[in-house]
């Protein structure tokens, strides 16, 4: 298992961008339970004074997702990937993303830490979400890496 230290704080991923498409919106708004007709038609998210279909919470998860190779990441900081636990994530909204929107996204990683004498380490990654510039989320995400030997 290989030992992250602070060195590995502010290793960036390339860059990507991500169109929203109405289509996949609905989709996961069925998937998850969302029964709001705002989710899933136009009219009534306008309807409600929005200018189209808005992003669930926790979409754009799954959009950050869509980077080529979401695993290279962890391959590229020597991590095995069959040793990766989902931690935690965190969203803090500023600006409500809609369908059609073209939304950039910028991760870093932003701590590491290890607990159990090392046999869990934990890597942060915060990735800001942007359209056109402008701010309109924080995404937080903890992986925890656990050590098979342990």
């Amino acid at each position: 298992m290989t030992s992250l230290d602070a060195g590995v704080i502010g290793t960036r991923i390339p860059e990507h961008s991500v169109e929203v498409e109405r289509g996949r919106l609905a989709f996961f708004a069925r998937a998850t339970g969302q029964d709001d007709p705002i989710y899933t038609d136009r009219s009534a998210a306008e309807q409600a004074g929005h200018r189209d279909i808005p992003v669930p919470p926790t979409f754009l998860f799954c959009l950050d997702m869509e980077r080529p190779n979401p695993s290279t990441f962890y391959a590229d900081l020597g991590i095995d990937i069959r040793t990766i636990l989902h931690g935690e994530q965190e969203f803090t909204y500023l600006q409500t993303a809609y369908a059609g929107d073209t939304l950039q996204f910028s991760t870093a990683v932003t701590d590491c830490y290890a607990k159990k004498a090392g046999a869990l380490q934990f890597l942060v990654r915060t990735t800001e979400v942007t359209r056109e510039g402008q701010a309109i989320a924080t995404l937080r995400s903890t992986t925890v890496i656990r050590d098979p030997r342990a």
